[in-house]
């Protein structure tokens, strides 16, 4: 009895060993056959490629839709012109609305655009104030700012090219020299109007708005003295 007893003991115990020993054999392989196939030790050249984001117009080319879903709109320096609307477009029909926002202006016939083009309105320390004006003067050329512009010593050399002249000194023998604004459509007898001037697709001016040199003279020749001129936040 007693041998029998060892004999069956020591059989299931060689059993279990066996079972065992296969089973830690096949937790091995498996374990080893997945981290294989989990990837390869290092990425691919193509996963270590960065893929950058097309930019893709819904819109037909050609329509004001297509325009303003173009990639950098509406901070680049691209102009919408509707040229047969603004052929028809006068002094008697025109108006212009200024988006501070978007930093775009856009010359109106009654409801209908004509034209959509870069401004550069006021900086923050010089906002332009949103609100409902009209052109009030109109000088093509030779207007100055009587408040902002360049100081020069007795040597005729810059010394301040951001002069404010209710408060910077111009030195004994030097002048002061108020920023050129061709093309000068005034809105407020404050000091504010639009102007041929630097469009750094940005707020960057005093106040005023200046008008991208390129469409300006279309500006300037499509309004007059009581243009309605709309400015927007």
């Amino acid at each position: 009895m007693s041998h029998c007893f060892i004999l069956k003991v020591s059989s299931l115990y060689t059993s279990v060993t066996m079972n065992s020993s296969r089973y830690l054999l096949l937790t091995v392989l498996t374990a080893l056959f997945c981290s294989q196939c989990s990837g390869p030790s290092s990425p691919n050249d193509l996963q270590q490629q960065p893929y950058k984001a097309l930019h893709v117009n819904p819109f037909e080319p050609g329509n004001y839709h297509h325009f303003r879903a173009q990639k950098g709109y509406p901070r680049n320096y691209s102009i919408w012109k509707n040229e047969k609307v603004l052929a028809e477009t006068n002094e008697s029909n025109s108006s212009i609305r200024i988006d501070l926002s978007e930093q775009r202006g856009y010359l109106m016939n009654d409801t209908q655009l004509a034209m959509d083009y870069p401004v550069a309105t006021g900086r923050s320390d010089f906002p332009t104030p949103p609100g409902k004006y009209m052109v009030l003067e109109k000088i093509k050329s030779g207007k100055r700012s009587a408040t902002y512009g360049k100081i020069y010593d007795a040597d005729g050399e810059c010394i301040n090219a951001d002069a404010d002249s209710r408060k910077d000194v111009v030195p004994l023998g030097g002048k002061y020299v108020g920023a050129e604004m061709p093309y000068w459509m005034r809105i407020s007898w404050d000091g504010i109007g639009m102007h041929k001037g630097r469009v750094p697709r940005r707020p960057a001016s005093h106040g005023c708005i200046r008008t991208y040199y390129k469409i300006v003279y279309t500006v300037f020749s499509k309004v007059k003295v009581g243009t309605p001129v709309t400015i927007v936040p």
